[in-house]
């Protein structure tokens, strides 16, 4: 039994976080580039993409942020080319596993480092919402 089905939740997706560093500053900032490699891995994977849209900042490191919004939820993925740091999320609703779109992005952009966290999506909150902060 998993952990959210000793606490009672049904499970309804997976979220990917992943961390990756030791990428290029100039690949970081190549919002293009990450898009397309983020849709082909998602396609690949069996995500059915609604809508992608992105933005290249132009302040500080000169980042970048896309997103696609899936009919299985949801990707994002954010840049730091300053401090050679990609960010993806990945929150999949339904049996497809993220984790081979996070593979296919890491073979492709070729970061030195990753840290991944993954989270199961149960709709068990425990914690009142109107408690004192």
């Amino acid at each position: 039994m998993s952990e959210s089905e000793d606490a009672g939740g049904e499970v309804l997706g997976t979220h990917l976080i992943a961390d990756m560093t030791g990428l290029s500053p100039a690949l970081l900032r190549d919002g293009d580039r990450i898009m397309r490699v983020l849709n082909e891995a998602l396609a690949r994977a069996g995500f059915h993409s609604i809508r992608s849209v992105g933005h290249h900042f132009v302040e500080k490191g000169a980042g970048f942020t896309g997103m696609v919004l899936l009919a299985e939820s949801h990707a994002a993925v954010h840049t730091y080319p300053e401090r050679e740091y990609l960010a993806l999320d990945i929150f999949a609703c339904g049996s497809i596993d993220p984790s081979a779109v996070m593979d296919a992005v890491v073979s492709e952009l070729g970061p030195t480092a990753v840290d991944v966290r993954t989270l199961t999506r149960t709709p068990r909150a425990s914690i009142p919402a109107d408690r004192d902060t």
